[in-house]
């Protein structure tokens, strides 16, 4: 019998963050608490979005409001990676950058835990941006799986491609 295998990635997708994006600037757009402020958040480029209010706990409320949203969407909040809220003229502004990838130090990370910690016969190779995991039983890739996620990275972790 081949090797099982599964990819550990680290992905966002794209549709759920705007749809996210676009249910909290309807949000702030109608909620009474953000009248007059100037409140607004919108896309900055591919990767990045950008939120401005008049006062900076009025900007910190916007972000809360789309971790919010991200959460009902069932995104994780590892993916933004927001600035502190500055002043910029008569406005606060929060950048919010996107992250989506694993680093190859996060990858070596994560291979150096399955192969410590991990059942025997498992073995992680690093593919560009993703983590190939394959070993003989199924059982063993499942504990892997358990494994991983029982650990706090500082980025989203998906697990694709289980054959």
């Amino acid at each position: 019998m081949a090797d099982s295998s599964f990819d550990i990635v680290s992905k966002l997708d794209r549709q759920e963050v705007d749809n996210a994006l676009s249910q909290a600037a309807r949000e702030i757009a109608t909620r009474f608490d953000f009248k007059g402020t100037g409140a607004s958040i919108e896309w900055k480029g591919e990767k990045a979005i950008e939120i401005t209010a008049s006062a900076e706990d009025r900007a910190s409320a916007v972000l809360s409001v789309f971790q919010d949203k991200l959460i009902k969407r069932n995104q994780s909040l590892k993916i933004l990676d927001a600035s502190e809220p500055r002043q910029s003229g008569q406005v606060a502004k929060i950048d919010i950058s996107l992250k989506e990838g694993i680093t190859s130090e996060d990858a070596k990370r994560i291979s150096k835990l399955i192969r410590d910690e991990g059942p025997k016969g498992v073995k992680a190779q690093v593919q560009g941006e993703e983590l190939r995991v394959s070993s003989k039983k199924r059982d063993d890739l499942q504990a892997v799986q358990q494994l991983v996620k029982s650990q706090d990275y500082d980025f989203a972790v998906q697990f694709t491609n289980y054959r």
